[in-house]
């Protein structure tokens, strides 16, 4: 009868190891988006997603449903990108970015 025993414990250790495993690979996160400019575009791991504000408000966010880190781009002609990375943590996380004009503004003239 112990052998019987020990394969009673065999699944509820290997049930626990699939908790652990879901548990780990089930991590979201929710990224709220603050940009100027607001109209720039959101790529996440190289796919466009919209524009940041489409991001911006408590209701609306990036919504990350894989564990590990992910590539996050805002980008907008005639600015610098701006890339992060960022990992799931099951929080909700606010990025707030501001893109640098490629061109000093008020950048002179003729006089």
């Amino acid at each position: 009868m112990g052998g019987c025993a020990a394969k009673q414990e065999q699944p509820a250790t290997v049930a626990r190891a699939e908790q652990l495993m879901t548990s780990n690979a089930a991590k979201r996160g929710d990224l709220v988006l603050r940009c100027e400019p607001s109209d720039a575009q959101v790529l996440l791991d190289g796919v466009e997603q919209g524009a940041c504000s489409d991001f911006a408000g408590v209701s609306r966010s990036l919504r990350l449903n894989d564990s590990g880190f992910h590539q996050v781009v805002v980008k907008k002609r005639g600015f610098y990108p701006y890339t992060t990375y960022y990992e799931p943590s099951g929080a909700r996380v606010t990025l707030k970015v501001k893109l640098r004009p490629l061109a000093p503004e008020g950048g002179g003239g003729s006089p």
